[in-house]
């Protein structure tokens, strides 16, 4: 595994999601693959044709509405491997901006570090296996140091 290169362990498939570079069309081909699920179905749920399935495959990265479709009808949340790809690499919010609408906006307001059990799992293998320091994963992820430690703790094997 690549030291700059953010792999996580699908823990129902075992197979290894790249979170830097999300290949929407092929992860949704892998999930098809897994379930088994026939091709005049898909296009029936999508209302599409075979040829506009074969090409979602390939695409990297597919219409949110579309999306939605897909997680419902393959029963997997496809809009998570995009939530954490932000909670690992999007830089922390600056003051200025979040007081720029001044707590007016119509938009949910979302809390960036909520971590999943696979994020925390993934740290803590890169802490034991001696991948990254501890200061090296605070730094590179904007996990806070306590955070970190209170994991460590609490995640003990």
């Amino acid at each position: 595994m690549a030291i700059n290169e953010i792999i996580l362990e699908n823990m129902n498939t075992q197979n290894k999601i790249n979170l830097r570079t999300v290949d929407i069309g092929s992860l949704i081909k892998d999930r098809v693959d897994e379930l088994g699920v026939e091709v005049p179905r898909i296009c029936n749920f999508l209302k599409c044709t075979e040829n506009e399935v074969k090409q979602m495959y390939q695409c990297k990265s597919i219409d949110s509405e579309v999306l939605l479709r897909w997680s419902k009808l393959l029963d997997y949340d496809f809009f998570r491997i995009y939530s954490q790809h932000l909670i690992l690499y999007s830089p922390p919010a600056s003051n200025n901006y979040n007081n720029t609408t001044n707590g007016t906006s119509k938009l949910p307001q979302f809390r960036k570090n909520i971590y999943t059990k696979e994020v925390i799992d993934f740290v803590l293998e890169l802490a034991s296996s001696g991948e990254k320091t501890k200061q090296q994963i605070v730094d590179e992820y904007k996990i806070p140091k306590t955070t970190l430690y209170k994991w460590i703790d609490k995640y003990k094997k």
